[in-house]
C-alpha cells in the first residue's frame, strides 16, 4: 500500500532526525540559524525518501568506507548505486530549498 505524504514525512524516527541535525550542525556551525536549516533539510529528505531507503543508502555509504574485497559489492552493485543516487538527489533538493 502506498504511503501518503504525511505518513512518509513521519516515518523517520525522531532520533534519526536528531542525529542528522547534530551532524549537519557539527559540519555547518552551531547556530540557531543552522539548526533551522538542518532541520529543514532532514524534513525535505524525509518528504522525498522513505526512511528504509535512507537507512539503506547510509549503510551503503558507510560500507564503501570500509576496505577489502568483500566490500567491493557496495561500490559496484547497481542497486547500491541507485540507493546512493536517490539519497544524493534528495540531499541536493534539500540543500536548494533549505540553504
Amino acid at each position: 500500500m502506498a504511503q501518503s505524504v504525511a505518513q512518509r514525512l513521519n516515518d523517520f524516527p525522531t532520533a534519526a532526525r536528531a542525529d542528522y541535525v547534530f551532524a549537519c550542525m557539527a559540519t555547518n556551525g552551531q547556530t540557531r540559524e543552522m539548526l533551522d536549516k538542518c532541520a529543514c533539510s532532514i524534513d525535505e529528505i524525509a518528504s522525498i525518501l522513505p526512511y528504509e531507503k535512507y537507512v539503506q543508502a547510509e549503510t551503503v555509504l558507510s560500507m564503501r568506507l570500509t576496505g577489502g574485497e568483500r566490500m567491493a559489492v557496495f561500490r559496484s552493485a547497481a542497486s547500491a548505486n541507485t540507493l546512493v543516487a536517490d539519497l544524493r538527489r534528495a540531499q541536493a533538493e534539500a540543500e536548494v530549498i533549505c540553504f
